[in-house]
């Protein structure tokens, strides 16, 4: 007969003193911040027992589950770190929705009335239409562009390395920098051209269909580099064999790449497809830096609009930071959370019929 795991006193002992003891230490320390109390050994109290906890948890007198409590421990940081930034912020976020909060207290509950709001403002409106169409042109372009980037990466020219750094620089720069760079770029070289070449002192950005144009460029620009790498990689992976049996049965290139290639790579367009549709959505900064929103549009539900450039994002953070209105900011956000769920399923869904097809 195999001997038996025997789990010693010690250990017993040493695994309730963390455990109550980090507790202790925890709960002594919230008590004092929620006190405001001025003393120094919160922030190390709280972090003893933390340490102390999780020390118990791990010396806990089981030995069948053992191994999960430590996957759980290992995991926790992860977990936590999710929780406080995403999940309590998000239902705290909903809850706010529906309140009278103006960023530091809230007196009363107001129902529906922040979303019933929203969604008569015509600025809203116009930049959720705005986004949209943004959203599309730049999931056809960017994916467009990259693709023909990464056939050209793969095509086994010279300085192919050169090439796939210097088309992935631009991801590296900043948004709000990036922004600023084609700012002087479209305000200062490009103006200063015309100037030269037609006696025109024209800028993009004056006109609000052409600085959404200049925003999309700049978005290709910025973000095609790191599509690419992605569909880069999704090429390397086609099989050697494949691409020499069609070549052996006739294919030229441009039948290998229609038939065996995007075929092939169902999945990485989908992963692609994802990414470029949920970063689109998002894009706040290049708009925040580019244009700050502005731009004229005559008459759109009946009003004169001034934001004529301003999309989702930055509407909200219009609406909560600069406006002070921060409860029908967050029924905004809740709106687009919806928004970007919904269309980010709808997206996944139809891409993996797409690969089953293909």
């Amino acid at each position: 007969m195999g001997k038996k795991n025997v789990i010693s006193p010690q250990r017993k002992i040493g695994s309730m003193i963390g455990l109550f003891g980090g507790l202790a230490l925890i709960i002594l320390a919230l008590i004092m911040d929620f006190q405001k109390s001025s003393s120094t050994i919160r922030g190390p109290l709280l972090i003893i027992g933390a340490v102390a906890l999780l020390c118990g948890v791990y010396f806990f007198p089981t030995l069948k589950h053992h191994r999960a409590v430590v996957y759980i421990i290992f995991l926790f940081p992860l977990l936590f770190a999710f929780a406080v930034t995403v999940v309590i912020p998000l239902v705290l976020g909903i809850g706010y929705s529906f309140t009278d909060w103006n960023g530091i207290r809230l007196t009363k509950n107001v129902g529906f009335d922040n979303y019933i709001s929203m969604f008569k403002q015509p600025q809203f409106m116009w930049s959720i239409l705005l986004t949209f169409l943004f959203v599309v042109l730049n999931m056809v372009l960017v994916n467009l562009v990259s693709f023909l980037l990464a056939l050209l990466c793969t095509s086994k020219l010279k300085g192919e390395s050169f090439f796939r750094a210097a088309y992935f620089l631009p991801n590296l720069i900043g948004g709000i920098v990036l922004g600023y760079i084609w700012q002087f770029i479209f305000s200062q070289v490009l103006t200063k051209l015309t100037t030269a070449l037609f006696d025109n002192h024209y800028s993009i950005l004056s006109d609000t269909k052409t600085a959404f144009m200049g925003i999309i460029v700049v978005y290709i620009w910025q973000y095609a580099g790191y599509i690419m790498l992605i569909y880069i990689t999704g090429l390397n992976t086609i099989p050697g064999d494949v691409i020499e049996a069609s070549a052996i049965d006739g294919a030229k290139p441009f039948q290998q790449l229609m038939q065996v290639k995007i075929p092939m790579l169902a999945p990485t367009i989908t992963i692609c497809t994802f990414l470029t549709l949920t970063n689109a959505f998002k894009m706040f900064d290049v708009n925040l830096a580019l244009t700050n929103g502005t731009g004229s549009v005559a008459n759109f539900m009946g009003s004169y609009l001034t934001k004529g450039t301003q999309m989702i994002a930055l509407n909200i953070y219009d609406t909560a930071v600069i406006n002070n209105n921060y409860a029908v900011g967050e029924a905004k956000a809740v709106f687009f959370f919806i928004i970007l769920a919904i269309v980010s399923i709808i997206q996944v869904r139809v891409s993996n019929k797409k690969e089953v097809e293909l």
